[in-house]
């Protein structure tokens, strides 16, 4: 966990912020001319001085003209001086977001996510809050589409698809009710599902599903939390729990959402599951009435491979069934019935 995170808001800077949100007072706006270096216009904060603040505004501008002359590590360390030595200042947050910028450009992912997560952790009413968490999103997806961070800015590192899904956790994390918000959690998802970790990735669409229900991405949670349960699925052999919530998954995206492009995509997932579970069920009457002669249990499980697929060639194979328990329980031979050889695919 990024260490940024345990950093409390300063208190000089927590009046500031009280001053610039009082009724007729504007914040102040950092603007950058080239030939008067960053001026400090307009709101409660225009023309205030003293030396910490004079000192900051020369780093600022060393710092800004190292950056034009594209000597980028002079300008990093200028910003990070103004950062560390004067966190309430008004340069401090422009600062910060510049250090991003250029490690961005060098593609030191790490570091520029880490410099945007300062700004909002230290500075959450930035009125560039939204370019931020835009900037956090892209560097998060470019690391999970197997972006390769470069050590120094110079030399290209390993693959960091796992930072990435931290990332858009981060991303949820400091915006959770704006638009990046659900992209954020399916990528979450995508990002479980490329690492192959089916149960993170089935936590991820539970709570997308709970926590944006109104997306335009829910009805895609719905569909692929029921694949997602399918693809645990072991055979009629194991426990058929994956297969019920599968079931149960597949049902609800039908219902909820009718009209979707995806209905028979989902209605086929469905066919497979309730098939899945009817087979397994005919397995345990079976062998309740070949081995156990226990016909009670038989008929029991007979029964609900009927209940859980009606329709089905194994509904119907199970009523044959039944009949040869009714036949055995009273006293009548009967013979076991072949089974056909199937292929069951799911």
């Amino acid at each position: 966990m990024l260490s940024f995170l345990s950093r409390r808001l300063p208190l000089g800077l927590l009046l500031a912020s009280v001053l610039a949100c009082l009724p007729g007072r504007l914040p102040a706006e950092l603007v950058w001319h080239r030939l008067t270096g960053w001026q400090v216009e307009g709101g409660v904060l225009a023309g205030s001085g003293g030396p910490e603040g004079r000192s900051a505004l020369t780093l600022m501008n060393r710092a800004r003209l190292a950056e034009e002359r594209r000597n980028v590590l002079s300008a990093i360390r200028a910003y990070q001086k103004v950062a560390k030595k004067y966190p309430n200042s008004i340069y401090t947050p422009e600062a910060l977001q510049r250090i991003a910028r250029l490690r961005l450009a060098r593609k030191q992912y790490f570091d520029a996510f880490e410099a945007y997560q300062q700004v909002i952790g230290r500075y959450p009413n930035t009125k560039h809050f939204n370019d931020i968490i835009g900037e956090q999103y892209r560097i998060a997806a470019t690391l999970l589409d197997g972006g390769r961070p470069r050590l120094w800015g110079l030399i290209p590192s390993f693959t960091a698809r796992n930072r990435g899904i931290e990332y858009f956790e981060y991303v949820l994390v400091n915006a959770p009710f704006s638009d990046y918000a659900p992209l954020a959690l399916m990528n979450v998802v995508r990002g479980h599902l490329l690492m192959k970790d089916t149960e993170d990735a089935i936590n991820a669409l539970d709570r997308m599903i709970n926590n944006y229900p109104q997306s335009l991405l829910a009805p895609e949670a719905y569909l692929r939390l029921a694949q997602a349960h399918a693809s645990l699925v072991q055979g009629p052999d194991y426990d058929q729990a994956s297969t019920q919530e599968a079931i149960t998954y597949y049902e609800d995206f039908m219902i909820l959402f009718p009209n979707d492009v995806k209905i028979s995509e989902a209605a086929k997932g469905l066919d497979a599951m309730k098939k899945q579970l009817a087979r397994s069920k005919m397995k345990m009457a079976d062998f309740y009435f070949y081995k156990r002669s226990d016909y009670v249990a038989a008929r029991v499980f007979y029964n609900e491979a009927i209940t859980a697929y009606p329709e089905s060639d194994v509904a119907k194979l199970a009523k044959v069934q039944l009949a040869a328990v009714e036949a055995r329980a009273a006293g009548k031979p009967v013979e076991k019935t072949p089974h056909k050889k199937r292929f069951w695919l799911f």
